[in-house]
């Protein structure tokens, strides 16, 4: 399996050096935690830093998770704690990245004059023939109420 080294027991990290007007952005960043130093230099203090931060992901992805079928932002907060995860977890960092991108890719297609042109054509099609399948069902059936209001 080739890692990017030559060396034996190196990894190399997959990191984006790509500058900005000499800055940085936030997806450009380095892989790996982002605890504070004095909680990296003792082990079993992070160990206990990095369970948290997945405890608390956790139930933030699975709060998510309820809302999706329910009214709410489900996938804000899916996202939210898959943020929380990668302040720790490289995984996470990288699932995010790729979900980015492909948000961005996504948003660009659609504001292709096109695709946008493209999709009001069938939105409209679709909404006329709606319209055209209520009518004929009113026509046909009528409105009828499901209760009585003359009997009461």
């Amino acid at each position: 399996m080739n890692t990017g080294s030559n060396e034996s027991g190196e990894v190399a990290l997959a990191t984006d050096e790509t500058e900005v007007d000499g800055v940085k952005g936030d997806s450009e960043q380095g892989l790996g935690s982002r605890a504070p130093e004095f909680v990296k230099a003792r082990r079993a203090l992070h160990l206990s830093w990095q369970v948290g931060v997945f405890v608390i992901g956790l139930a933030i992805v699975v709060t998510g998770i309820i809302l999706l079928p329910l009214p709410g932002p489900g996938w804000v907060i899916i996202f939210g704690g898959m943020a929380v995860w990668a302040t720790e977890f490289v995984w996470a960092q990288l699932v995010l990245r790729w979900t980015k991108r492909k948000v961005t890719e996504a948003a660009q297609r659609a504001l292709d004059p096109k695709v946008r042109r493209r999709n009001i054509i069938l939105t409209t099609i679709g909404l006329v023939i709606v319209g055209v399948l209520l009518g004929i069902y009113l026509w046909k059936f009528g409105i009828v109420m499901p209760w009585k209001i003359k009997d009461q």
